[in-house]
């Protein structure tokens, strides 16, 4: 569960970090949302230097996650409900990163 929740946390981070610079360029956003942007980014990296597996893995299997959350954000701050075939993919991406990050050691 404690590493589930820090793939979530850092998908949260990079998604942030992306939407804030995409608020400024393409809905007029002031250009200081850059700064949390920036630091939303770096929190990212920094929570993705926190997994104990090697980081190519933790790269592979922290994809599955970031596009459930992705998922969940396009729902809650853009207000576009998933579809079935979104939920779909997001499954097969989970159970992806599931075998990947809870793989026999």
């Amino acid at each position: 569960m404690k590493t589930l929740l820090l793939y979530v946390l850092t998908a949260v981070a990079e998604i942030a970090g992306c939407y804030l610079p995409w608020l400024w360029l393409k809905r007029g956003a002031p250009v200081w949302v850059l700064l949390p942007a920036a630091l939303s980014l770096a929190l990212f990296a920094w929570l993705l230097s926190l997994h104990e597996a090697a980081a190519g893995r933790v790269y592979a299997a922290y994809g599955g996650v970031y596009i459930g959350v992705a998922l969940l954000w396009l729902w809650g701050v853009d207000g576009v409900r998933p579809t079935g075939w979104d939920l779909a993919g997001a499954g097969i991406a989970l159970a992806g990163m599931a075998i990947i990050a809870f793989q026999p050691r």
